[in-house]
C-alpha cells in the first residue's frame, strides 16, 4: 500500500513539473503607468491568454518603457509582446504615420470604424516583413495640449512655446508649421523635462495626461483635440512564428479582447478625466477654435498629400461603414 501511495505521489509531482515545465513565459512591455489604459490592455492580454491556453503561456509585463527602443526589441526578438501609441511606429511601417495626420478623424466612432475595418486590418498586414506582428488595434485617445506658460485658444498663442513630441515626423511637421518648436524624447523622460522647465509644454490624449500626473508639472490643458491616437498590440514575429496556428489564432483573439478592455478604460478616464485635471490645479481651456488650427496647417497638408497620397486620406477622412 505504501509502495502505491508513494507511486501515485511520485506520479502527481511528475505532472506538476512537466506542467511546469510545458509553460511559456512571454515578456511584455508598455510606455506608462500599470494602472494606466495601456496597463488594462496588458494585463488584461495576460488574463486571456493563460485562460485561452489553460495556463500555458504566461505574460509578465513591465511598465514605463521607452516606445522606439520597445517595438525595435520586438523586431529583434527581446521581447515578445509591446503596447504602443502609433507615434513611433510610422519609423518602422511608413505607411502607418498616415493616421497621425491631424484632424483626420471626426470622432471615436469614426476612428474605430476606420481602424476596425478594411483600411486599418490591410494596414496590420504591412508588418510581418519588418519582422513584426500587428495583434490589434488598441487605442490613446485624442491628443491634447498642456503647457506650463499660457492658455492657448488659437494657433497664435501657441507660437514659440517647446512642447515636447513623440519622434514622429507627421506630428512635427504639423507643430512646425504652427509655429511651435517640437521637441521629440521619450516618454519616459517627459515629466521630468516639464518640471525642469526644458520644454513648456507636452500633447498627449487625456488617459496619459491623468496617469503621467503631468499636472502636478504644467498649468494649463487645451482641448485641441488636434489628433486621434492610436495604439496598437505588437508581436516579435520570431515568437509568433513559433506557435502554432491555433496558437497564433489565440494570440490575435486574446489581443482583440484586450484591445476592447482598452478602448474602454479610455472612455472612462475621458468622462471624468478632464474634471480631475481642474481639480488637480489646471486651468482648462475648451473655448478652441479648431478651424483656425485646420488653416493653419494648410501647408502641412499638402505636405501630407505628397506624401501619403490624397486619395489615401480622403478615403479615411470620408470612410463610412
Amino acid at each position: 500500500m505504501k509502495a502505491m501511495y508513494w507511486m501515485v505521489g511520485a506520479l502527481a509531482l511528475a505532472l506538476t513539473a512537466g506542467a511546469a515545465r510545458a509553460q511559456t513565459t512571454l515578456q511584455l512591455g508598455h510606455p506608462t503607468a500599470s494602472a494606466s489604459h495601456y496597463g488594462v490592455a496588458a494585463s488584461t492580454l495576460a488574463d486571456e491568454l493563460s485562460r485561452r491556453s489553460n495556463g500555458k503561456f504566461k505574460v509578465v509585463s513591465t511598465p514605463n518603457g521607452a516606445e522606439r527602443e520597445l517595438i525595435e526589441s520586438a523586431q529583434i526578438g527581446t521581447i515578445d509582446l509591446v503596447v504602443t501609441s502609433t507615434g513611433p511606429v510610422g519609423n518602422f511601417v511608413p505607411e502607418v504615420a498616415i493616421v497621425d495626420i491631424p484632424f483626420l478623424f471626426k470622432d471615436y466612432a469614426h476612428a474605430r470604424a476606420v481602424l476596425d475595418g478594411p483600411i486599418g486590418q490591410d494596414m496590420l498586414k504591412l508588418f510581418p516583413d519588418k519582422g513584426i506582428v500587428a495583434l490589434a488595434w488598441g487605442e490613446n485617445g485624442f491628443r491634447h495640449i498642456t503647457n506650463s506658460k499660457r492658455p492657448i485658444n488659437d494657433p497664435a498663442d501657441a507660437k514659440g512655446l517647446k512642447v515636447r513630441t513623440m519622434e514622429n515626423q507627421v506630428h512635427m511637421t504639423a507643430f512646425r508649421q504652427l509655429g511651435v518648436l517640437p521637441t521629440p524624447m521619450a516618454f519616459t523622460e517627459v515629466f521630468t523635462a516639464l518640471q525642469q522647465g526644458t520644454v513648456d509644454g507636452q500633447e498627449n490624449p487625456i488617459p496619459v495626461i491623468t496617469a503621467s500626473k503631468f499636472a502636478q508639472v504644467q498649468k494649463y490643458l487645451t482641448l485641441t483635440g488636434h489628433v486621434y491616437s492610436p495604439a496598437m498590440i505588437l508581436m516579435a514575429r520570431s515568437t509568433f512564428d513559433g506557435l502554432s496556428a491555433e496558437e497564433q489564432q489565440m494570440f490575435r483573439d486574446s489581443a482583440a479582447v484586450a484591445a476592447k478592455a482598452m478602448r474602454e478604460k479610455v472612455a472612462a478616464v475621458e468622462s471624468n478625466g478632464v474634471e480631475e485635471l481642474r481639480k488637480a490645479g489646471m486651468e482648462v481651456i475648451t473655448d478652441v477654435d479648431r478651424t483656425k488650427f485646420q488653416q493653419a496647417l494648410e501647408p502641412a497638408y499638402a505636405e501630407y498629400s505628397k506624401r501619403f497620397g490624397k486619395e489615401n486620406i480622403d478615403r479615411i477622412r470620408n470612410y463610412t461603414p
